[in-house]
């Protein structure tokens, strides 16, 4: 006669693990949440345990990886997924009975509220471990304000903002976007290499982004020291166009600032040096030129722009060089040049020193019209695909949040996740896949 083993019941060993499961699990291997924990247990200590706390914890990390929008939802899954409830720790035997009803969520929820503080040191955690595996992590980093819509026009919290977005389109045209909302903003920074987050704020939607730069990079090199001699470059757009803000990125920080210049004057050309005459001007986002043709109308064929030759640390300045000489250019004003003491202008060709002093708004130590700095500030659009995570993997397009702080929880629990994802990565050797939010090895 033949003997059948049989399986434990209630055991999901035998059971293949699906992609989700080895997802969750990698995530929660990685987390460092014993202190969380051990704070919500501490708080319950004496009282019922019907639905453990660190169940209830994993679960809810539960719904963000597998992109459930509310925890109704995350609670069907519970009831027809016996593994995800094994994974998370609710009792084997009380089957789906063992799922937590709405009234524990609502009681679960109010207790993260009070512990935010823990659940940011996770996140801090989780930035300085990537910092330990990933030398170069957070040398190259990218701000912006993203707007997050409120759930209901009754959100007490939220506020009315708006946002200007100027650029150009296919054919060269400028084009202009002005986007409304009413809800919140969040301000974040993320690496611009691994596009991951490394610190964030949230705001009513009517705060404006500039001002909170220079706070959240001081707040960043404070939580994390080891960060003070790594970031070389912070790229951003036009909104965060301040002469004082990247003058004190550079001066005191050390950071190479690669925001983008607004044009203040309509396009209007400014003398270089307005006290005396001479032919060197530059334009409202910074380009030096010089005034190859005294009498043609048009700017654009009145003006050459001089070639770059780099930044001088030890001056404070950038240098340039006559276009006539450095690109075979006819110069018709060229004796214009002799008007101004000291000009020395041999074959080589006049050299122009532009020092930052000049106007720190515009003059940059990587040069705005340099290539550098093209290809450094094209690495911005690191945060616009973060951006598109947080919208359309962790569900902030369509959410059900109503209050500043749910919503500053919700965000975080995002965040944390995407960033113990790519610990997980890491750690299993596979760095190249850190970004994968769906696929496992």
């Amino acid at each position: 006669m033949s003997i059948l083993p049989q399986p434990a019941l209630f055991s999901w060993k035998e059971v293949e693990q699906t992609s989700e499961i080895l997802r969750l699990q990698r995530l929660l291997d990685v987390l460092p949440d014993r202190p969380l924990l051990d704070a919500l247990e501490k708080e319950r200590a004496g009282k019922r345990n019907d639905y453990p706390l660190h169940a209830l914890w994993r679960a809810l990390l539960a719904a963000i990886v597998f992109g459930h929008g509310s925890l109704a939802s995350l609670n069907r899954e519970l009831a027809r997924n016996g593994q995800l409830r094994e994974l998370c720790g609710f009792d084997p035997l009380r089957g789906d009975k063992a799922v937590p009803p709405a009234w524990v969520w609502t009681r679960f929820v109010a207790r993260l509220l009070r512990r935010q503080s823990l659940i940011d040191q996770i996140f801090a955690a989780l930035v300085e471990r990537l910092g330990e595996l990933l030398p170069d992590f957070g040398r190259d980093l990218a701000i912006d304000g993203k707007a997050i819509g409120a759930w209901s026009q009754m959100d007490p919290d939220a506020s009315e903002g708006f946002k200007n977005y100027q650029g150009e389109d296919e054919k060269g045209d400028p084009i202009q976007k002005i986007q409304k909302w009413f809800g919140y903003k969040l301000h974040l920074i993320v690496d611009a290499n691994y596009e991951l987050p490394v610190a964030f704020e949230l705001s009513g939607a009517k705060e404006a982004e500039s001002p909170r730069l220079l706070p959240m990079i001081e707040e960043l090199k404070e939580n994390h020291p080891e960060f003070s001699g790594r970031i070389r470059t912070l790229a951003a757009d036009r909104g965060y166009d301040d002469g004082h803000d990247k003058a004190t990125l550079y001066d005191d920080h050390d950071i190479i600032p690669l925001i983008d210049t607004r044009d203040l004057h309509g396009g209007r050309m400014q003398a270089l040096d307005p006290q005396h005459h001479d032919t060197i001007y530059f334009s409202p986002t910074g380009e030096v030129c010089c005034k190859v043709d005294p009498f043609e109308p048009e700017p654009a064929k009145a003006f050459a722009a001089m070639q770059f030759q780099g930044f001088e640390p030890g001056r404070d300045t950038l240098k340039f060089r006559c276009p006539a000489a450095a690109f075979g250019l006819e110069c018709k004003n060229r004796e214009a040049c002799h008007c101004t003491p000291a000009v020395r202008d041999g074959a080589y060709g006049r050299v122009v020193r532009v020092p930052l002093e000049r106007d720190r708004r515009i003059f940059l130590p990587l040069h705005r019209h340099s290539r550098g700095f093209k290809e450094g500030y094209k690495k911005r659009t690191a945060i616009e695909r973060v951006n598109s995570r947080i919208d359309q993997v962790y569900g902030f397009e369509h959410h059900f949040i109503r209050g500043k702080k749910k919503m500053r929880l919700r965000l975080g629990l995002g965040l944390l996740v995407m960033l113990g994802t790519a610990v997980a990565w890491v750690e299993l050797k596979k760095p190249q896949k850190l970004r994968s939010l769906v696929k496992v090895a």
